[in-house]
């Protein structure tokens, strides 16, 4: 038996809603933590990301609240702007009744403009744990009428360093409340928090998926010795030369040096971190979403707020620290029914990490070695004859046609298009590549970084002789 949102308790009207966005079948946490958050039970879930566990917690409340009452009656704590962002668009989306209010919260926006907001009336907060306590010390966000609280992905609460900012919240709202708690990873500090603060919860929990889905093709690239990422880096992009991906990396610093190199080789790529205001961060996501830019550098906690459709590729610069973040992370490719490609560099010692990853999903991941020049050539030519066969049936080719009947008093028509593709070429070409074919050596690369470090070793004997 096929199971429905109304057959979960959920109203018919909001049962046909939900179905003419699209949402049909509820997922498995929705269809276990749902009854239980109707019935008024504090709930502990277990799940990871892109399983519906937004729908889950924010169904149940959307059915329960009342909005003729102009009050704060359900506050959910996210861990990023971001997230906190994605949370209440999905709410304002399930919602389909116009009085109710719903407000994100959190910083990097106008707080005068927030606490306006709250003092109209709002009945649904969605905020991180820094803003919500602002807001609380300034006496704009009222908790004191609140019926559901949330912890949206508790474990990146904790990882994150908000674990006492969320206790300070907690403490701040009616002890009657109801109190949900959703997580990735049911570590001993969330364990502690949820005996504190819910009552007799039940948990309901979803399988960790131990391996990718098949349509993620998987490949580990091998660093040569002697080499560097970085210099390994360009010739597998110009290999894979992925439409759209992620590229990950672990810090802030590494994403802002590896995006100053990409940008330096002639890529469409920016850089998104922690570093980054609200503001630039909304702007990159468009710019992304629209192609206006192809490859994004991210780490890992900022790129929670990264949804694309159409992800090529996920590219791991660095492996993350757990197997389950290597899953995750590789899952943001090959959604919808299309392929995706999931590329990790490695150096060989690390080789071991991705045979631990290899077991853990029982399956097995294909190492390559750097393209050489000569491959990554033929991959140009193979990219541009397909581009001339386009050309080709192009309404434009008749334009052109009388400078080729020009040309052909002169030269023969074979030589003419060879020359008009060794020209194409030559503009395709990376700009850390040669004419000729060979490659920029890595020191061309890190130019800049090299000549200071000569300069500073110099400067000594300079000194020296221009005293004596």
């Amino acid at each position: 038996m096929t199971l429905s949102f109304s057959s979960l308790g959920l109203s018919e009207e909001r049962a046909q809603h939900l179905e003419d966005l699209g949402f049909v079948e509820p997922t498995a946490i929705q269809a276990q933590a749902i009854p239980h958050l109707l019935s008024g039970r504090d709930v502990v879930g277990l799940a990871q990301t892109g399983t519906g566990k937004t729908a889950a917690f924010s169904l149940p409340i959307l059915e329960q609240v009342n909005v003729n009452k102009r009050a704060v009656q359900a506050l959910v704590l996210t861990p990023t702007r971001e997230l906190a962002m994605q949370v209440s668009q999905a709410v304002k989306s399930f919602n389909n009744d116009a009085r109710l209010r719903v407000l994100a919260v959190y910083g990097g926006q106008s707080i005068d403009r927030q606490l306006q907001q709250l003092r109209r009336g709002v009945q649904f907060v969605v905020g991180t744990p820094g803003r919500v306590l602002d807001l609380l010390g300034r006496g704009g966000l009222v908790l004191d009428q609140l019926n559901w609280l949330v912890l949206d992905e508790a474990d990146e609460m904790l990882n994150m360093g908000f674990i006492q900012d969320v206790e300070n919240i907690l403490s701040h709202a009616p002890p009657e409340r109801q109190t949900a708690f959703f997580s990735a990873t049911m570590e001993s500090a969330i364990r502690e928090l949820a005996a504190k603060f819910l009552q007799s919860p039940v948990t309901v929990s979803i399988e960790h998926p131990k391996t990718a889905p098949s349509r993620i093709n998987q490949a580990a690239y091998v660093v040569p010795p002697g080499w560097t990422k970085p210099r390994a880096l360009m010739p597998i992009l110009e290999m894979e030369d992925p439409e759209a991906a992620i590229i990950f990396v672990r810090t802030r610093r590494t994403a802002a040096e590896l995006t100053r190199q990409l940008q330096a080789a002639g890529h469409s790529v920016d850089e998104y971190h922690g570093d980054l205001n609200q503001a630039q961060r909304e702007r990159l996501l468009i710019r992304f979403r629209q192609h206006q830019i192809r490859w994004v550098v991210a780490t890992d906690i900022a790129a929670r707020g990264i949804h694309v459709d159409n992800l090529t590729h996920v590219i791991n610069y660095e492996l993350p620290d757990s197997i389950d973040s290597y899953v995750h992370r590789i899952g943001r490719t090959g959604r919808a029914g299309k392929e995706g490609r999931a590329v990790s560099i490695v150096h060989p010692l690390e080789k071991y990490r991705i045979r631990q990853i290899e077991r853990h999903m029982k399956q097995k991941l294909t190492f390559c070695k750097v393209p050489t020049r000569a491959e990554i050539a033929a991959r140009h030519l193979e990219k541009l004859q397909s581009q001339v066969h386009e050309a080709i049936t192009s309404e434009r080719l008749a334009s052109f046609l009388p400078i080729v009947s020009q040309l052909s008093e002169d030269y023969d028509p074979r030589t003419i298009a060879a020359a008009a593709l060794q020209m194409a070429y030559d503009q395709t070409r990376p700009t850390w590549m040669r004419q000729d074919g060979t490659f920029v050596e890595e020191e061309a690369v890190e130019a800049p970084k090299l000549r200071k470090s000569r300069i500073k070793r110099r400067a000594p004997e300079t000194s020296a002789r221009s005293s004596s």
